[in-house]
């Protein structure tokens, strides 16, 4: 009779808080390979595995879960493979703890499988291997296909329609590939070597990449259309939110995404070395609840905050954030202001944000997102003192590509109108998937709607 499985995951060690708030290195350290196969051997191995179903690309997890089991590292990886081309990213900033592992059987009872640890652990495995086994491909269709945006929608399309055998070229924008996991995902998070690794192992399936070109200004989606047999958008949501208050114009308040586009994809942290200015605040304030505004206030602690701040509306329980990210936050010393609503801005003689104006919120009856919506109290006004403020409350899909393609349908906040079954767009040959059509979402789900639009897209250049 086989063992009974250990109740409770098996750990994975991780840099001491008070240390790596001072560094921009990776905050867990991973599974050496025993824990790996402890970890691997509490999978029951379902007859029915809820866990598939709970996965946007269906990896087959107890299969690569048992060659884990059993040692046998090359084949989990090869099995992994068959559905994920990004192990390495997807085992770091996947949102496992509510798709996999909450439908895990041993969850209902006990802690569940740490299915995205056994992910990050098999896909650096193989890195350490030195060499990257390439799937064997098709012979060439003839076919060729543009992908827009080299993202985690991209790049899973890219990788999925080049295994069919279809020329792939991709177009990014910036000057290095990855989308938001090169520019919105801190180093400590998601390193920037294991972003590459995968952007490489992409590119040798054969597919092609052409940085620094911005589609829907250098060239437009019908131009691509006149030289490829089918075009993908997966360009993401660039275009942040603000919350329109008084004084929100003053010096030293970011949007989300500038901020993190400096430090991460630029190097600002590295200033001089790297010639990309960072403001580094010491009473620094970051608004919003959500995996970004962890991102973001975490980044502004290792660059020297002495009093480094989350301000959110609603309470800790609603809070979009992981809660391994929230924990990580608290672990650090990181202020939380819940219940907390800025106002206004009051910047200094020479335009530079001083002050937040705040008021206090209480939880009122449930909003249109099945949360307790936030209610100001009424006199309950207050300031922080600040020197620097990142808005994290959310992006929308870019207006350049929608406003640049007659013919494609926009949805009501700006996103491309597709079938979410296909990955269609109102435009023929067009698709696209990700955040340009859904708005800020996971990446995990970005690959989803990749793989969907991948095996749309190779029905209709078979079909035309």
């Amino acid at each position: 009779m086989p063992a009974k499985p250990s109740p409770k995951q098996t750990p994975m060690k991780e840099q001491d808080p008070r240390e790596r708030i001072k560094n921009f290195k990776e905050v867990p350290y991973g599974y050496s390979e025993e824990e790996a196969m402890l970890e691997a051997k509490r999978c029951i191995q379902c007859k029915k595995p809820f866990c598939i179903s709970g996965c946007p690309v269906g990896i087959d997890i107890p299969g690569f879960i048992g060659l884990i089991a059993k040692g046998d590292f090359k084949g989990a990886i090869r099995k992994m493979k068959e559905k994920n081309a990004l192990p390495a990213i997807c085992g770091r900033v996947c949102p496992q703890e509510e798709q996999c592992q909450q439908v895990c059987i041993l969850g209902k009872k006990n802690e569940p499988v740490s299915i995205g640890r056994l992910e990050r652990f098999i896909a650096d495995w193989e890195a350490a291997q030195g060499k990257m086994e390439i799937p064997e491909i098709p012979p060439d269709t003839g076919k060729k296909v543009a992908v827009v945006g080299g993202g985690p929608a991209g790049l899973t399309v890219a990788g999925e329609l080049r295994k069919m055998g279809h020329g792939v070229t991709i177009f990014e924008a910036l000057h290095k590939m990855g989308g938001v996991l090169m520019y919105g995902i801190p180093e400590f998070r998601l390193p920037k070597k294991v972003v590459q690794r995968e952007v490489d192992y992409v590119k040798s399936l054969g597919v092609k990449v052409v940085t620094s070109h911005v589609v829907g200004k250098l060239q437009s989606i019908d131009e691509l259309l006149q030289e490829f047999d089918a075009v993908f958008i997966g360009a993401g949501a660039g275009l942040p939110w603000f919350m329109d208050i008084p004084g929100e114009n003053a010096n030293g308040i970011y949007s989300a995404n500038e901020y993190l586009t400096r430090v991460n994809l630029m190097k600002g942290y590295l200033f001089p070395e790297y010639d990309t200015p960072i403001e580094k605040g010491r009473n620094v304030a970051v608004i919003g609840g959500g995996n970004v505004a962890m991102d973001s206030v975490r980044t502004a602690l290792r660059l020297g905050a002495e009093k480094a701040m989350i301000i959110y509306r609603r309470s800790r329980t609603e809070m979009p954030a992981r809660l391994e990210e929230i924990h990580h936050a608290e672990e650090e010393g990181i202020i939380f202001e819940f219940l907390t609503l800025p106002l206004a801005y009051h910047a200094d003689e020479e335009g530079n944000v001083k002050e937040m104006e705040c008021i206090r919120m209480e939880l009122g009856e449930p909003d249109a997102s099945g949360r307790r919506r936030p209610v100001p109290i009424e006199g309950s006004n207050f300031r922080i003192p600040v020197d620097l403020v990142v808005v994290a409350i959310g992006n929308s899909p870019n207006p350049l590509l929608p406003s640049t393609t007659p013919g494609l349908e926009i949805g009501k906040k700006g996103n491309i109108a597709i079938d979410e079954k296909t990955g269609k767009t109102s435009k023929k040959g067009v698709f696209a998937g990700g955040d340009i059509a859904t708005g800020a979402s996971t990446v995990i789900s970005a690959m989803g709607a990749g793989k969907i639009a991948a095996k749309e897209i190779d029905e209709y250049l078979k079909t035309g």
